[in-house]
């Protein structure tokens, strides 16, 4: 689908005051059938994703469960492989379209015992025996249906995998970007249409002898609301640019989620305000928006999550992007000879930042086919060992693969995050990983 399309798409049906109406469309058009359009066999294209185009089937996506909202990665819905069939038990809550939908990207366990590289996408019927729906009474969003599904004993065939198995956590890290942009289209776009209508009412209604849109306070606030949209309209569009371009940007994703959605809730706030008493009535298209705007800065992602995402990437300089071949616009620090192992780890003290390594201690070791190197930071010093006599007594963190993976991941060939949820790379702890990580610039 093409930028233009997606833009036009979210705004226009954004403006048409009912969030219900919204977000019906949009899971259904970026947040479910995306992952049948990159990720399906042939199969599923024809049987979901071409009835899914022509409105003859609607699509959710299943992710939160009653005790795993954000935390993608502690789902429990298992979906246990026998013969042709995986067997699925659990919950999900929160499905938009799960009551009227015909069937769900389900977030499920195939693997339990292998943590994110045990999540897996199924594309599961809702007709099926065994799935049974409640529909969820809500604040707002009355237009759209809300669904908590229980599934028990439920077969689905084995060619309604998405994918491989197992990667059901790096497809859904690449999904969510669309669908934070898409929540950021439909953020401004609605603060658009609001202040629009907004704009109306005040230049009708008088008080004290003239129309309200001549009172100073009024006309600054909307002068406020008006300059806080255009720029958050401008970098929603910028960094949907960047993503048609290809790439994968999920601070600046993560950015326009966060700031366009509480955007809205604000917008919406102050111009009930614009309306008075008549903003608080249900007539008045002000009431509903102020109801509707609320679930944005919840849903997708809360805004604590997008400024958790942010934070790393800012403050702990950790990076979710694929691998550059050179840092900050200069020539790589390797030569064009074939890349081995040794040779990339002779390029660690040029792409070492020893402001950031200042007061941190960290002994790595690597394990691989081909050698082993010990890697010690000391207080910003840099050490590098490649024989056992210089061992480190004691290691923070071991890290053990191949050297053709690891080849792939430091030239940008292999996403980290995709080798390590498929077991081609091990760390004994991640966070001592990351923290080693962001101590050097990329290769």
């Amino acid at each position: 689908m093409g930028i233009g399309w997606q833009n036009t798409t979210c705004e226009e049906i954004s403006k048409v005051f009912s969030g219900g109406f919204t977000i019906t469309a949009a899971v259904q058009a970026f947040m479910s059938t995306p992952y049948i359009m990159k990720h399906g066999s042939e199969y599923l294209k024809e049987n979901y994703l071409k009835p899914a185009i022509t409105g003859e089937k609607i699509g959710c996506i299943g992710i939160t469960e009653p005790g795993a909202g954000s935390d993608a990665a502690n789902i429990q819905t298992r979906a246990i492989k026998e013969g042709d069939y995986y067997i699925v038990n659990g919950s999900k809550t929160f499905i938009t379209n799960g009551i009227y939908g015909q069937f769900v990207i389900l977030v499920c366990k195939t693997n339990p015992e292998a943590g994110a590289a045990g999540v897996s996408l199924l594309v599961l019927d809702l007709d099926a025996e065994g799935v049974s729906k409640n529909k969820l009474k809500k604040l707002g969003w009355h237009a759209s249906d809300t669904a908590e599904l229980h599934f028990d004993n439920v077969k689905v065939p084995v060619k309604n995998l998405l994918g491989e198995e197992g990667k059901g956590f790096y497809y859904l890290m690449g999904g969510l970007q669309l669908e934070r942009l898409s929540a950021g289209i439909m953020g401004y776009a609605s603060c658009e249409a609001m202040l629009e209508y907004s704009l109306k009412y005040m230049n009708e209604r008088s008080a004290f002898g003239r129309t309200i849109n001549k009172f100073q306070v009024l006309r600054h606030r909307v002068a406020q609301l008006a300059a806080e949209i255009e720029s958050i309209k401008i970098f929603t569009l910028q960094t949907c640019k960047m993503h048609e371009e290809g790439k994968y940007v999920v601070k600046e994703c993560s950015m326009v989620k966060l700031l366009a959605t509480e955007l809205a809730d604000k917008c919406m706030y102050q111009c009930l305000q614009f309306f008075g008493g008549y903003g608080y009535m249900e007539e008045y298209k002000v009431a509903r928006a102020f109801r509707d705007s609320r679930i944005g800065t919840i849903g997708g992602g809360s805004s604590e999550i997008m400024r958790e995402i942010i934070a790393k990437m800012v403050i702990d300089d950790i990076g979710y992007e694929r691998a550059e071949s050179n840092v900050d616009g200069q020539p790589s620090t390797v030569d064009s000879q074939p890349l081995t192992v040794d040779k990339i780890f002779a390029t660690l003290p040029a792409r070492f930042k020893t402001e950031k390594a200042v007061g941190k201690n960290l002994n790595l070791e690597f394990r691989f086919d081909s050698s082993t190197y010990y890697v010690l930071i000391k207080d910003g010093n840099l050490e590098i060992q490649s024989t056992d006599d210089r061992r480190p007594s004691t290691v923070d963190c071991l890290v053990e693969t191949d050297d053709a993976t690891y080849i792939a991941v430091e030239t940008g060939k292999l996403n980290p995050q995709e080798a390590f949820m498929t077991g081609k790379i091990k760390v004994s702890d991640l966070m001592q990983m990351m923290a080693f990580g962001a101590l050097f610039k990329k290769l």
